[in-house]
């Protein structure tokens, strides 16, 4: 929950853990974390979203699975973070990544995310840790960045990039998060994160923040949901054999960490996020 009390023209209050105060009526999941656990809300109605928003949160972030099997994503998720305004380069990476996917036989969908990138999805069968998801991106990543090492890298050190879009796929591991479909971004104008069709991609008119708070009932009349097949679009994680292994030398900030059981169990609430 990114909290701005006091504007967003002040850092944000970055809360995870749902305070006393909340309503009985919000769902809440329980999960292990280190040191210990962490109560989230589940956000499963309207009624929750409302609530959240008169406590001051703009932005929403979500996990990469849901409670039903927390330690096992139910899909992969590669971030493209340019290092300028150039969102060309981010359109030709992600008709780049949705070929590779496709040749893995994945199903890729692609969200912008209201701010500078965007978001590559691939719906993945329940089943794979979240260190073997992010082991597969990594592999994909390095492979994508090798490609094209003038252009893109993997490097999270911003210094090492020089310059370059970024594929960041940190966010496929354990209690990482990431914004929310359809969340407001705490920018001017509100712009918010829009799945999209892929034809959207190739158009050079498209803006990773081109619809707004103000804008989007008039964007959404009459558009099909791009994602309405995501989850009858799941397949089977593919494997990363040894000479396709990434190289994880000198392991970044957001490498999956295993949490302190395999399996913890489920909390309050039955719905996913």
């Amino acid at each position: 929950m990114n909290r701005y009390p006091g504007g967003i023209q002040w850092n944000p209050i970055q809360q995870k853990r749902v305070p006393d105060s909340f309503p009985a009526w919000i769902k809440r999941a329980t999960v292990d974390m280190k040191g210990g656990t962490i109560t989230h809300a589940l956000i499963n109605d309207s009624a929750t979203l409302v609530y959240l928003a008169q406590y001051n949160v703009v932005t929403v972030h979500v996990w990469l699975s849901r409670i039903q099997a927390i330690t096992q994503p139910d899909m992969v998720m590669f971030d493209l973070d340019p290092s300028d305004e150039d969102f060309g380069l981010v359109r030709k990476t992600a008709l780049a990544l949705k070929t590779m996917l496709e040749g893995l036989k994945l199903v890729p969908f692609v969200k912008v995310t209201g701010s500078r990138g965007l978001h590559v999805i691939a719906p993945i069968t329940v089943g794979p840790t979240f260190e073997e998801v992010h082991l597969f991106a990594d592999a994909l990543a390095q492979r994508l960045a090798a490609a094209d090492p003038d252009h893109l890298t993997t490097e999270f050190t911003k210094q090492k990039r020089e310059g370059r879009l970024f594929l960041d796929v940190n966010r496929n591991a354990y209690a990482q998060t990431a914004v929310a479909p359809y969340a407001v971004r705490a920018k001017n104008g509100a712009p918010i994160a829009v799945p999209i069709d892929w034809s959207e991609v190739e158009s050079e008119k498209l803006r990773p923040d081109g619809v707004g708070i103000r804008t989007i009932a008039k964007w959404l009349k009459g558009r099909d949901d791009p994602w309405k097949s995501m989850e009858r679009s799941q397949k089977p994680l593919p494997s990363v054999t040894e000479s396709e292994r990434p190289d994880r030398s000198g392991r970044r900030k957001g490498v999956s960490r295993k949490p302190p059981h395999p399996d913890p169990p489920p909390q309050a609430g039955e719905g996913g996020e």
